[in-house]
């Protein structure tokens, strides 16, 4: 039996998947079609990245992150005082895991959306607090940095 039988094949047995080939060489990507369906309610990532204003797809949770980049993209988001967002946990759901990696075509865990945009991973996302890009992102999502207050209580003093 062919790879690309095989792959069909397989697809058809787990349920509706969509197959497209990556390159000439005869490659099949297989990928679970919920994932894109619009159909598919709250497994259709282009639903769930416009779930909140800010989205994190992360390993763990925010109260427990399962790996530094996670992580790290929790602490910068508690320093700005963005607490109310969607996160998943892609460590839950392998195909969702895989999913956001196709659907923003960025290769790494964690993922941050911003009103649906994909925004970056931890580096981004990191360069963006460093910059103060981070706090002009967040105000046009009508979030005030928590770090506007800090900053403004240390030219008080």
């Amino acid at each position: 039996m062919s790879g690309l039988f095989r792959s069909v094949l397989r697809a058809v047995q787990v349920g509706a998947a969509t197959c497209r080939p990556k390159n000439f060489d005869a490659h099949v990507s297989v990928v679970p079609a919920r994932l894109f369906c619009a159909s598919a309610g709250e497994n259709d990532l282009g639903e769930m990245v416009k779930k909140d204003k800010v989205v994190v797809f992360m390993k763990g949770t925010p109260a427990q992150p399962m790996c530094g980049f996670s992580n790290a993209v929790v602490q910068i988001l508690r320093m700005h005082g963005v607490e109310n967002y969607a996160s998943y946990n892609v460590l839950e759901d392998q195909d969702l895991r895989q999913g956001v990696k196709t659907f923003s075509n960025w290769p790494t865990i964690p993922q941050v959306f911003f009103n649906g945009e994909f925004v970056g991973g931890c580096d981004i996302l990191l360069q963006m607090h460093q910059n103060g890009d981070l706090v002009e992102e967040l105000k046009k999502l009508g979030i005030r940095s928590a770090l506007l207050d800090v900053e403004k209580d240390e030219k008080s003093k």
